[in-house]
């Protein structure tokens, strides 16, 4: 007769990632919620310009609004993971939806920037959270041979609507002023909630976050249940010498010690059976081993320090290019470049990922430094030419890093951890997020040139490429260790110890 494991290991074999199918109405899902959060974190940019100059404040006091949106999809993302285990996807993200609506329309009647840092800022990006982490970590579990081609197909969401909105909302604040764009805005994220509706659960996916803890020996209950019930003809038949006429004292007074401590193994078996189930229930929905896993950790700190750098540039482009004299159309229509050229990068760069061609975090750190090297020349351009150059180059790169860097981290981790790697990825992520714009923002002020933003940007993303090169080293001492234990086999001809390893993973 199978182990309780075994039988929910088959379970969770048969739910194993279609690649096809309805898998594509996730996919399409996914592609429209990047493309509704980030997208229009990217494209805010232009409401960055109207409301610098309507309550005239500093750079870094405008900035805010975005840092602290970004900040806070990084620090609840761990709650959205949390809430869709014990709910569901589609309830999590179907709520991240009204929230994000009700926030964006609250911040259109905002008085001051403390509002708008309150609705625009914490709210969006609360709602944010709810729906961007739940719906990439059910696009992991629907993908697996396609994951890299579908990630990138997904973020390609997040250029297409970057490329669409952005003249959108420069159009609808020349015609209902910023405030009326941001009521136009909040019904427009409301399809988030249409989002939400396409998830549906594959069967079985909530049980693939227990297996570590049961292959652990954490689901002990049946078997403790076993030892209760055959503690319990021991009692019976204790208590039947009891009552035996034959029995003498010194017989009787053994059996009940044999049943006092009977009743005590009974109860410190449950005791145990208690503790294991809470230890499940807690890894179910908020897997903590993540932080003894030290090549999550680095590529954690990777995540830290290319916040610091993804944000600023998007926010600061248009900006910039209007400190050059640039008009404001053809400011916007700079970000639209960059969208289009995000969207080539992502999908193209994506599918050099599937071919396997080179590992793919060593192509994520060349990525990286590229991206580095392209926003540190971003002050040498200062007419619309050279910024249309710079846009293009600018969204080439950056969608060639951000189609791969999901992937990069159901590598390090296993697809069964993505949803709680993915939590704790973004709150580690969330102190760069929320630190880069303003940081940026001081630089600008100081210096009284936008340029010193893209610099800082920069800066950071060369010190966080250090950390993906760290990774890549301890990915091939990892190989090099299972390598030598393919070499060295038990007797029965089975590597235990190659296992071991994927079992860590």
């Amino acid at each position: 007769m199978d182990s309780p494991v075994k039988a929910h290991r088959a379970r969770t074999a048969a739910a194993a990632a279609p690649d096809g199918g309805y898998a594509w109405f996730i996919l399409l899902s996914c592609f429209l919620v990047f493309g509704l959060t980030f997208g229009v974190i990217k494209a805010f940019g232009v409401f960055y310009v109207a409301i610098h100059q309507y309550f005239g404040t500093t750079a870094t006091g405008t900035s805010w609004i975005t840092s602290i949106a970004v900040a806070t999809i990084h620090v609840i993302a761990p709650v959205a993971s949390a809430l869709s285990a014990r709910y569901s996807h589609r309830s999590v993200v179907i709520l991240g939806g009204l929230i994000c609506s009700i926030g964006v329309v609250l911040g259109a009647f905002a008085r001051n920037l403390i509002e708008l840092y309150l609705t625009v800022g914490f709210l969006n990006g609360f709602g944010y959270a709810l729906t961007w982490t739940p719906t990439v970590t059910m696009l992991g579990l629907y993908f697996e041979k396609r994951r890299p081609v579908a990630n990138a197909l997904a973020s390609a969401g997040e250029c297409i609507l970057t490329f669409v909105l952005t003249p959108l909302f420069q159009l609808l604040i020349d015609s209902y002023s910023w405030r009326g764009a941001l009521l136009i805005l909040g019904g427009l994220q409301l399809n988030l909630c249409v989002c939400g509706m396409l998830l549906r659960p594959l069967k079985a996916t909530r049980d693939v976050t227990c297996v570590k803890a049961e292959e652990e020996g954490l689901c002990l209950e049946l078997l403790l249940k076993d030892d209760s019930k055959e503690s319990k003809p021991t009692h019976l038949e204790a208590k039947e010498l009891g009552i035996s006429e034959a029995s003498d004292q010194g017989t009787v007074k053994a059996c009940h010690d044999e049943i006092t401590n009977s009743t005590m193994n009974v109860q410190d078996s449950n005791d145990r059976t208690k503790r294991a189930g809470l230890r499940t229930k807690i890894l179910q929905y908020v897997d903590y081993t993540l932080i003894t896993n030290a090549r999550f950790m680095v590529y954690s700190m990777f995540g830290l320090f290319a916040a610091l750098g993804f944000f600023a540039p998007a926010l600061f482009l248009v900006p910039y290019a209007r400190s050059k004299g640039i008009e404001e159309y053809q400011a916007a229509a700079l970000m639209s470049i960059s969208a289009v050229l995000d969207l080539f990068g992502r999908v193209f760069f994506g599918w050099v990922a599937n071919l396997r061609l080179v590992p793919t975090v060593q192509q994520l750190a060349a990525t990286v430094i590229l991206l580095a090297t392209v926003l540190l020349l971003c002050p040498l351009a200062s007419t619309f030419p050279e910024l249309a150059a710079f846009s293009a180059a600018y969204g080439l790169v950056f969608g060639a890093t951000v189609a791969i860097h999901i992937t990069v981290l159901a590598e390090v981790v296993g697809v069964h951890r993505l949803g709680s790697a993915l939590g704790f990825f973004m709150l580690i992520r969330s102190s760069g997020g929320l630190l880069g714009p303003p940081i940026a923002g001081f630089f600008i002020d100081k210096m009284s040139d936008y340029g010193t933003g893209f610099l800082m940007a920069g800066v950071a993303l060369l010190v966080s490429a250090m950390f993906l090169l760290l990774l890549h080293q301890m990915n091939l001492r990892v190989q090099g260790s299972t390598t030598k234990q393919h070499i060295h086999t038990d007797p029965t001809g089975q590597n235990s110890q190659e296992v071991k390893e994927l079992d860590m993973t």
